[in-house]
């Protein structure tokens, strides 16, 4: 045989070698658990044939405890680049086949040169992480690694979109990387997330607590917040990954793609005029008025299952990609609490890391009272909301739908805190308080005076509702900037959209901010 046929055949078994990663034993248990392989859920996410792989041929350098005699190539972790609808991406996928995905020293470096890639070229970072922890038998090498990721996905948070796919056991060290990055996806009953596991609770704390009931899908998506979306396979997880990307420009310099066709029906429009119920103590579906404002089926919830009295998420309006926020009034009547305050700071700051507009649709009676949660910092987790908002530069629209009572209605993108335009419908209360309330303060010694203290009650109610509980007394001040009928709004907000889509806004010079962390 040649020398150059040899060479062919090295090189050509060597890539049969890295296919085969743990051996197909390995694979079908992985199968056999309701899982994908690494190369699979690759072909899955990318569009088809336009993956590259870089670092096929990777081996680790431990020699010991017999680590020498147990290489694979690849070592645990695809590495590579290819493109989503045509868009470039980069990213890595852990083989829980090979040595149970565990990271080792070069393991790392593979992730870090994808991820300094990334950054350099101006591209979206995808992680699919699948992943036993740090390698044992690496010791502090393997711990050097994280960090070398840790830092990496630091400097990247701001440059470009990072996403993790939590897509099966993640733990101690394996955990911070995915919440340093800006989206979270779990799969249900498969995927896990805790900084440590059930048996370590169990000898630490005593608690017997399974890996579900610890870190499942269910509980980070609704408890501690940390997955913003769940699925209940990974098909359908890799699918909304690519969805998600549909919102997103590549990097920090330029903005999200626009469509070129777009879907709406007017009757939505028509339809809002009727939505805001009678009563201002009645509840509704925040939700129907973004339906009935954006294009047709385009609203992409994110953290749907926390702090559900605010919704947030992305969409199309006028083919053009935006963040929404909005108060539901459908859970604890739309108030501003510790979780919702959170949830929306965090998805405020990744709008204008990346250029996308804000739309805030705003229904709140005040803040949540209590000492849980005075006790659990509703100051401060209040005021990181305050802060995203104030410090956001990108075009930013809000529209008061009912009530904007108190202090939230400043912090909900108000006019003083830098929104650029405001508008208001006919049903707005712009007020420190709610009329009943305020009447009892205001008229405390005339109502006790009366002769029928609760018609004198009503009554007072009534003025300070004529005065305040109104969208034109802050109209007149020009803190409202238009107050219009629901069945406009849509046609106001994509020509204000438009009006701001060249808008240049700058901070004060500075190393950066200190939020209320």
């Amino acid at each position: 045989m040649s020398t150059h046929k040899a060479n062919t055949k090295k090189l050509l078994n060597k890539r049969e070698e890295s296919l085969q990663a743990g051996g197909k034993e390995r694979i079908e248990i992985q199968h056999s658990k309701g899982k994908l392989t690494a190369r699979e859920r690759i072909e899955l996410l990318l569009d088809t044939d336009s993956f590259e792989e870089i670092g096929a041929f990777v081996k680790h350098r431990s020699s010991d405890f017999g680590m020498e005699k147990k290489q694979i190539l690849g070592d645990g972790v695809i590495t590579g680049y290819g493109t989503v609808n045509k868009r470039l991406v980069y990213v890595y996928a852990q083989d829980f086949t090979v040595f149970g995905g565990s990271l080792s020293e070069t393991h790392a470096e593979k992730i870090v040169k994808i991820m300094e890639m990334a950054m350099k070229n101006g591209a979206p970072i995808i992680g699919l992480n699948d992943s036993g922890g740090a390698r044992i038998q690496e010791g502090v090498v393997s711990l050097g690694g994280y960090a070398d990721i840790f830092y990496q996905n630091t400097l990247a948070s701001g440059v470009v979109p990072q996403i993790s796919a939590i897509l099966g056991p993640c733990a101690g060290g394996a955990v911070y990387s995915p919440a340093i990055t800006d989206f979270i996806f779990m799969t249900d009953n498969t995927s896990y997330m805790f900084v440590t596991g059930p048996n370590v609770v169990k000898t630490v704390t005593n608690e017997e607590v399974s890996s579900e009931s610890l870190g499942g899908s269910s509980v980070h998506s609704s408890k501690s917040g940390v997955a913003h979306f769940t699925a209940k396979n990974e098909l359908i997880c890799l699918e909304n990954m690519k969805l998600l990307l549909s919102y997103l420009p590549q990097n920090c310099e330029s903005k999200a793609p626009e469509l070129e066709t777009i879907s709406y029906d007017d009757q939505h429009s028509k339809n809002l005029d009727n939505i805001i119920p009678d009563s201002s103590s009645t509840p509704y579906d925040i939700k129907d008025i973004i339906s009935g404002l954006v294009d047709s089926n385009s609203f992409f919830e994110v953290h749907k299952n926390y702090a559900p009295n605010i919704v947030v998420g992305f969409a199309h309006l006028g083919g053009k990609s935006i963040g929404v926020v909005a108060n539901q009034p459908n859970y604890l009547a739309g108030v501003l609490d510790v979780e919702s305050s959170k949830k929306a700071a965090r998805f405020v700051r990744f709008c204008d890391c990346f250029n996308i507009p804000l739309l805030v649709l705003e229904d709140v009676p005040g803040f949540l009272p209590g000492t849980e949660q005075e006790w659990n910092a509703i100051i401060t987790n209040g005021a990181k909301l305050l802060y995203a908002f104030s410090e956001a530069t990108v075009p930013r629209i809000t529209v008061i739908t009912r009530k904007a009572y108190g202090g939230a209605y400043d912090v909900m993108n108000s006019k003083h805190i830098g929104a650029d335009l405001n508008f208001a419908w006919p049903s707005a209360e712009i007020a420190v308080m709610g009329a009943k309330g305020a009447a009892e303060i205001i008229f405390r010694k005339e109502i006790k005076e009366a002769e029928d203290p609760e018609e004198a009650w009503k009554q007072k109610e009534k003025e300070y509702s004529e005065i305040f509980a109104n969208p034109y007394r802050a109209a007149e001040r020009g803190f409202i900037d238009e107050v219009i009928l629901p069945s406009e709004t849509r046609r106001k907000l994509i020509k204000a959209f438009g009006m701001l889509q060249n808008k240049v806004a700058t901070l004060p010079r500075k190393k950066h901010g200190n939020i209320p962390l």
